[in-house]
């Protein structure tokens, strides 16, 4: 067994630590209840940009505040310091939010990690928030103070933050590997008998999965795992009809359509990668990445 640093193993405990399962559920439910629009939450979570929007967000408050002790130690620049301040709290208000929406449609162990990481971030905006009010009343000192405090919190809110973007993969493309994985040249997937006419089935493709879905001879092929968090595609519900036809991750609720794997609704931001697709003579069913002939 690897050694694991203190560090790492504090972090570890968090993701399980099923105490505080109580208290993600419970947050979870009222977060769901705050943001019953399928619009909105995909507003939230950037479906629209193309990207998760929560990352983006953070560079206001963390510029601003870090802007800001900067500030504090040159001469003269008091009142900047206390608009950068203010600015941040500000902007900390949506950040949190479009966090809360992706934090909602986690797994568990990401979720414990996420609610500790938004327990700090709630310290951080809290003590620069006493800042803002320190300084706006001339206490420039304690204002200062309150923000260094500030700055060392939402240091570690930070850490568990990539921690759980990049050791957990939360908001990370979980499609991103099937360009590496499947065929750019045209390769035999099944034959056209081996597909139930409008069933999703699950099937593998040079060691990689994919969902095929028959309609008549026309075949779709999507990669299987959901670009969210990897869930079955093959598993999911199939709605609307023609070019229209979606796809429902059964996991946590992210719509594609099938002809082109664009996102019709999140939590995913990121499309799903399809194949091209073509069905021999002899019903044979023939795939392939790339641009089109």
């Amino acid at each position: 067994m690897r050694s694991i640093e203190p560090l790492d193993a504090a972090v570890e405990s968090i993701e399980r630590a099923k105490p505080l399962d109580p208290a993600v559920q419970a947050i979870k439910k009222v977060v769901d209840a705050a943001l019953p629009s399928g619009n909105l939450r995909d507003a939230l979570h950037g479906v629209w940009f193309g990207h998760p929007l929560h990352p983006a967000l953070i560079m206001v408050p963390l510029g601003s505040w870090v802007s800001a002790t900067v500030l504090d130690f040159l001469p003269g620049r008091r009142e900047a310091a206390r608009t950068l301040v203010g600015l941040g709290v500000a902007g900390a208000v949506p950040t949190a939010l479009t966090g809360l929406a992706d934090w909602s449609d986690l797994h568990p162990r990401q979720q414990r990690t996420g609610l500790v990481h938004a327990s700090a971030n709630l310290f951080t905006a809290a003590l620069q928030f006493a800042s803002w009010r320190a300084r706006r009343q001339g206490k420039h000192a304690r204002g200062t103070v309150y923000s260094l405090v500030a700055i060392s919190a939402g240091t570690g809110a930070a850490y568990l933050g990539g921690h759980l973007s990049y050791r957990q993969a939360a908001g990370v493309n979980h499609a991103e590997e099937a360009p590496h994985l499947l065929p750019q040249d045209w390769t035999r997937l099944c034959d056209l008998t081996d597909l139930t006419d409008g069933k999703p089935a699950r099937l593998v493709l040079d060691g990689a999965p994919v969902f095929a879905l028959r309609r008549g001879r026309q075949v779709d092929v999507l990669y299987e795992k959901c670009s969210h968090l990897s869930g079955p595609l093959s598993e999911g519900e199939l709605s609307g009809s023609g070019d229209e036809l979606c796809v429902t991750c059964p996991w946590h609720g992210s719509v594609f359509r099938v002809r082109d794997g664009k996102v019709q609704r999140g939590p995913t931001t990121y499309p799903q990668p399809v194949l091209q697709v073509r069905v021999g003579a002899d019903d044979s069913v023939q795939v392939r990445l790339g641009e089109d002939d």
